[in-house]
C-alpha cells in the first residue's frame, strides 16, 4: 500500500481554490458529486444509462466511485496535512456515510449559512448537547454541504476524544483537533474555518430538564483566540439535539470508575443494550447568525477581562436568544 503524501496545510501548489483540490484533479467517475451532496440528481440523459429510478446507472457509478477511492487509497494518492486531516476520506468516506443521518433522519434544516464566510478564517461557536456529539458532526455536514463556497469546519475537541481507540484516528482524519489555543490559532492563521462548542461536557451531559439553557462558557477563550487571530466569530444555535437520547439520570459512581465525564441514564439506555445508542429521530435546525467583527479591537484586547467579557456573554445571548425563537417556532420534536 502506498504512503500518503503529507503536506503543509496552506500549500498552494497542492491545492485549488478555497483549499479544495482542483476540480481538474478529480478522479473518474465523481462528476455530479457536489449536486448529490446538494440533494439534485443527475438526469438520464446526463449520465449515461441511468434510468429514472436511478437504477443500473446509478450503481454502476456507485461502483465507479467505490473503484476510485480504493485505487487512491492503495496508491497513496492523497494528502494528509500536518494536523492529520484527510480530505479524501473525509469526503469519500466518513461524509458519505454521515448525510444519510443529515437528510433523512434528522432532516437537518440549515439557515443562515450565508453568515459565514467565504474565505479565510472564522470562528464559529455553537451550542453543545445530546449526550453524544452528533451535533458537531452535523454542523460538519452542513458547512460542508450547503455552504456555497464547500467549506470544511474544523471542529475543536475535548481531551477525552483523543484518548479513545479508533475514535482518535478517525476524529484526526475528519480534521478535528484538541481544544487547545495553539492548535486553533494556527488554524485560523491559516484561513481555515474553526468550530468551538464552549459549553463542552457541561452542555453535552445536562439533564434533560435543563435542555436548551446555555451552560457556561469557560472562560472565554476563544474569545481571547478570535481576537488574536483578528477574525470574526460566528455565533450558532443548534435545536433538535437535546431530544435524541434525553438524559433522565446520571450514574456518577460508574462514570468515575470508568474515567468519564458522566455515564447517561436514558429511557433507551442502557435497558435496551446496543439499541439504547440508537438516537431518536428529532427534527434539527442549524441556524448561523450574523458575524461579530473582531477587528475593531486592537489586538492587546485579548488580555483584557473586560472585552473578554462583554464579547463572551454578547455571543451567549445571542445563542441563547436564538434557540428560544427556534424553539417557539418549531411544530414538533419529530417534525
Amino acid at each position: 500500500m502506498g504512503d500518503a503524501k503529507v503536506i503543509p496545510l496552506g500549500d498552494p501548489g497542492r491545492r485549488g481554490p478555497r483549499g479544495r483540490r482542483s476540480r481538474e484533479a478529480e478522479v473518474p467517475g465523481q462528476r455530479g458529486e457536489r449536486s448529490e451532496r446538494d440533494g439534485g440528481q443527475e438526469s438520464a440523459a446526463e449520465t449515461p444509462g441511468a434510468s429514472g429510478t436511478g437504477g443500473s446507472g446509478g450503481l454502476e457509478q456507485a461502483l465507479a466511485r467505490g473503484v476510485a477511492f480504493l485505487r487512491r487509497r492503495l496508491t497513496g494518492d492523497y494528502e494528509v496535512d500536518d494536523f492529520g486531516y484527510d480530505a479524501h476520506l473525509t469526503d469519500e468516506l466518513l461524509l458519505t456515510l454521515l448525510r444519510p443521518v443529515f437528510e433523512r433522519y434528522f432532516r437537518v434544516e440549515v439557515r443562515g449559512v450565508e453568515h459565514v464566510p467565504a474565505s479565510g478564517g472564522a470562528l464559529i461557536v455553537a451550542n453543545h448537547s445530546g449526550t453524544l456529539p452528533w451535533d458537531g458532526l452535523m454542523l460538519q455536514t452542513a458547512i460542508r454541504d450547503r455552504h456555497p463556497a464547500d467549506r470544511n469546519l474544523r471542529l475543536l475537541a475535548a481531551d477525552l476524544v483523543f484518548q479513545l481507540p479508533i475514535v482518535n484516528e478517525l476524529a484526526r482524519k475528519a480534521g478535528h483537533t484538541l481544544a487547545c489555543a495553539e492548535d486553533a490559532a494556527e488554524l485560523l492563521d491559516r484561513g481555515e474555518l474553526v468550530g468551538v462548542m464552549p459549553e463542552g461536557f457541561k452542555g453535552i451531559g445536562k439533564p434533560f430538564a435543563e435542555r436548551y439553557k446555555l451552560q457556561r462558557f469557560g472562560r472565554g477563550g476563544f474569545v481571547a483566540t478570535a481576537l488574536r487571530a483578528r477574525v470574526p466569530i460566528v455565533p450558532c444555535s443548534i435545536v433538535g439535539a437535546e431530544e435524541i437520547y434525553p438524559i433522565l439520570g446520571n450514574a456518577r459512581m460508574l462514570a468515575r470508575m470508568l474515567g468519564l465525564p458522566y455515564f447517561p441514564l436514558t429511557p433507551t439506555f442502557p435497558w435496551l443494550g446496543p439499541l439504547g445508542a440508537i438516537p431518536l429521530p428529532t427534527k434539527w435546525t442549524i441556524q448561523f447568525g450574523e458575524p461579530i467583527d473582531t477587528g475593531e479591537w486592537p489586538p492587546e484586547a485579548a488580555d483584557d477581562p473586560m472585552v473578554m467579557f462583554q464579547l463572551t456573554d454578547q455571543v451567549r445571548e445571542t445563542i441563547q436568544h436564538t434557540l428560544y425563537e427556534l424553539l417557539v417556532g418549531r411544530r414538533s420534536v419529530f417534525f
